[in-house]
């Protein structure tokens, strides 16, 4: 009998060691055959994936930081109209009161406040609403249509909650961000949503400088002017639009990137006005189209097509021709980038632009000048040197830069034409413009095309 036990036992202590070894040998995870019909995927499973931290995606410190720091702006302004026929006819006009809504950000302590331009726009009283119900007077400090950024004053010394600026440039496509304001006329409202696209301009034929931040955050009338915030609760945008067929918010709404919304604000309390710095070329972005219009390879960049003489980039030896892929640190991919970035930056800033001649790299140090163009009729005009006249064969005239005139646009009116007249009258530099306001009338306006043609364009 114990000659039978011994060896069981045996067998048996064999038996595990052998388990144990051919456990610690080999991996069991399962493999699939692709050569079979049935594949298998080699999975390898991180234990972590299906846990969900809570930190990543709780909103509620967040919003509770910013929701007090935004405001509901009531703007009220008078405009006139034609109670009847009788009155149109003898010039007898009543005023009518106009209420518009939307929202504003307290970003100091002693209450000045971000909005946009076009929420107080024509405002003949602006009132503000806390998130308390408290409600308080506010005057217009300045701002700036381009940016579309406004910046009001709570009237008062109390101290309010405020919202910290964020570096908009280092935001990411992907990163969470909570959309605050006062849709419908609602107090304070958190939506979240996450950064959908950077430098988006809504408009190709617009020389406004957009360059938005792009948001899936659900955005509504009343949300112009409210914060777009990061997941700690600082500001990285001012609500601006929203595209939509309806009205109503379809998914996507745009923002002013902080760093835009930062320097207007610092601008105007400083100097009253934006201070402009300007590289001192034109030109277009690149896509797949123009690049095989212009022979080039590159499908992304500015295209340097025309130097501003005397202008920090004919200094600094940027030529017609070369591609600009960055500045400073930011790749310029096409136009928004480059005016986004630009719209942070003042006269006198030094710029390392990034280049391509020839296929070759060129890093040049620009200075930045101040803009002493102005604009008319959404078109940017610049007075002319006398070699310029002289290209032309005329004695007079300012030269179109850039335009957002869509109607101007369709017409033929690019960057490079010359406005040499005005309802007849010769215009020889950008003072004769100041003397048309925005209730002149304008019947007709002459330009000369780089070609050397005249083109009279005639409005009734």
């Amino acid at each position: 009998m114990k000659k039978i036990i011994l060896p069981l036992i045996v067998s048996i202590i064999g038996g595990f060691i052998a388990l144990f070894v051919h456990n610690i040998s080999f991996n069991h995870e399962v493999y699939l055959d692709e050569s079979t019909n049935n594949k298998l995927v080699n999975i390898s499973l991180n234990p972590n994936t299906n846990l969900v931290s809570e930190s990543s995606l709780d909103f509620v410190e967040a919003a509770e930081k910013t929701i007090h720091s935004v405001v509901h702006v009531k703007n009220t302004s008078i405009s006139k109209s034609q109670s009847s026929l009788w009155n149109y006819f003898n010039d007898n006009q009543s005023n009518r009161t106009r209420v518009g809504m939307g929202s504003g950000v307290i970003i100091s302590k002693d209450g000045y406040i971000i909005t946009n331009t076009h929420v107080i726009e024509n405002a003949s009283s602006i009132e503000v609403t806390t998130n308390n119900n408290k409600t308080y007077q506010a005057e217009l400090i300045g701002s700036d249509e381009i940016s579309d950024i406004a910046v009001l004053k709570i009237v008062g010394k109390e101290t309010f909650p405020y919202i910290r600026f964020a570096d908009s440039d280092q935001t990411k496509i992907g990163e969470w961000v909570l959309a605050v304001g006062n849709p419908f006329n609602l107090t304070s409202t958190v939506t979240a949503g996450i950064i959908s696209a950077k430098s988006r301009d809504l408009n190709d034929y617009d020389s406004k400088n957009q360059s938005f931040i792009q948001t899936d955050a659900a955005v509504n009338s009343g949300n112009s002017g409210g914060a777009l915030v990061n997941t700690s609760g600082d500001l990285i945008g001012i609500n601006t639009a929203i595209t939509s067929e309806t009205g109503g918010f379809v998914g996507y709404s745009f923002a002013v990137p902080s760093n835009v919304a930062r320097k207007v604000f610092e601008d105007i309390i400083e100097f009253g006005n934006v201070q402009k710095g300007l590289l001192g070329v034109t030109g277009i972005g690149l896509n797949s189209k123009t690049a095989d219009e212009l022979n080039l390879s590159l499908t992304e960049g500015f295209y340097v097509n025309d130097i501003e003489p005397e202008m920090g980039a004919a200094k600094a030896g940027i030529q017609r021709g070369d591609v600009i892929l960055r500045l400073d640190k930011l790749k310029i991919a096409k136009f928004s980038d480059l005016s986004g970035y630009l719209s942070t930056k003042r006269p006198g800033d030094i710029v390392l632009v990034g280049l391509v001649r020839d296929g070759k790299k060129i890093s040049l140090d620009v200075k930045l000048e101040k803009n002493e163009n102005i604009e008319f009729i959404g078109m940017q005009l610049k007075n002319m040197t006398q070699e310029e006249l002289g290209e032309f064969n005329i004695v007079s005239g300012v030269k179109v830069l850039n335009h957002r005139n869509n109607s101007l646009y369709r017409m033929g009116i690019k960057p490079g034409y010359v406005l040499t007249e005005i309802n007849g009258k010769s215009i020889k530099s950008t003072d004769d413009i100041s003397g048309f306001d925005s209730n002149t009338k304008i019947s007709q306006i002459t330009f000369i095309s780089p070609e050397g043609e005249k083109e009279k364009l005639i409005f009734e």
